[in-house]
C-alpha cells in the first residue's frame, strides 16, 4: 500500500507532465489546453492510486473476512473510456476538413501517462512523456516540410456551351491533377454542371483559381471547398 508522500509525488509529477503536455497545446490556440491536459493527467493519476489501494486489499488480505474482492483494473480501463468520450468533443469537422485530432490523441496519451504515473511505473510515464513531448514539437517541424497532396473540389456551373476540355486543360495547366469528374445538365435552365475534385503539391492560391476560371466566357458561377 502507498504511503502519504509516495501519493502526493505521483500526483504532483502527473500534474509536471500533464501540464507540461497542456501548455504545448495551449501555446497553439488548441481547445483542449493548460488545464484540461493537467486535470486528466491528474485525475487518471488519481485513478490507477484507487485502483492500486484495492489491489494491494486483494493482495494482502487487509480488507478482511467480508471484504468483496473485485478487478481493480476495471477503474483504469474505464478511465480510458470517459477520456475518450471527452476526445472526440474537440474533433470539429470545418467544411471538409477536420481540426483536433492531435488534440484527442493527446488528451488520450496524457490519461495514459497519469495511469502509468499512478501505478509507479516511471520509467514508461515520463518515456511516453518525453516520446510526446517529441512530437508535438519537434516532428510539428518535420511535418511542415513533408510534401503532400493538396485536395480541392470545385462545382462549375455554365451556361449550355460549357465545354469540358477547355475547363480540364485549365485545371491541369495551373499543376491540378484532375482526380474525379461529374457533370450534371439542367435542360430547362440550359445549364451545366461540372464537378471536380484535384490533388496538387503546390498550394495555388483561390484568388488565382476564380480569375482563371473567369476568363471562360461561358462560366456562371464557381465555388471552391478544400
Amino acid at each position: 500500500m502507498n504511503g502519504d508522500y509516495e501519493i502526493v509525488y505521483r500526483l504532483l509529477l502527473g500534474t509536471l507532465l500533464g501540464g507540461i503536455i497542456g501548455f504545448e497545446r495551449q501555446t497553439h490556440g488548441r481547445p483542449a489546453g493548460f488545464r484540461t491536459q493537467l486535470l486528466v493527467c491528474v485525475a487518471c493519476v488519481l485513478l490507477m492510486l484507487i485502483s492500486d489501494h484495492y489491489y494491494s486489499l486483494n493482495a494482502t488480505g487487509a480488507g478482511g473476512a467480508g471484504y468483496v474482492r473485485f478487478d481493480p483494473t476495471r477503474i483504469a480501463a474505464g478511465a480510458m473510456t470517459g477520456v475518450g468520450f471527452l476526445g472526440a468533443g474537440v474533433i470539429l469537422k470545418t467544411g471538409l476538413s477536420i481540426q483536433g485530432l492531435t488534440t484527442a490523441a493527446c488528451i488520450w496519451i496524457v490519461a495514459a501517462i497519469g495511469l502509468a504515473i499512478g501505478a509507479g511505473q516511471y520509467v514508461a510515464g515520463i518515456s511516453g512523456f518525453l516520446i510526446t513531448f517529441f512530437s508535438l514539437w519537434v516532428l510539428r517541424t518535420v511535418e511542415a516540410r513533408i510534401p503532400r497532396l493538396t485536395y480541392k473540389y470545385i462545382t462549375l456551373v455554365t451556361d449550355e456551351s460549357g465545354d469540358e476540355e477547355a475547363v480540364t486543360a485549365l485545371f491541369e495547366k495551373k499543376g491540378f491533377e484532375i482526380s474525379m469528374m461529374n457533370y450534371e445538365i439542367e435542360f430547362s435552365r440550359k445549364e451545366k454542371t461540372f464537378l471536380f475534385r484535384v490533388s496538387s503539391r503546390k498550394d495555388i492560391p483561390v484568388k488565382d483559381i476564380m480569375e482563371s476560371t473567369s476568363r471562360l466566357g461561358f462560366v456562371r458561377q464557381l465555388k471552391i471547398k478544400g
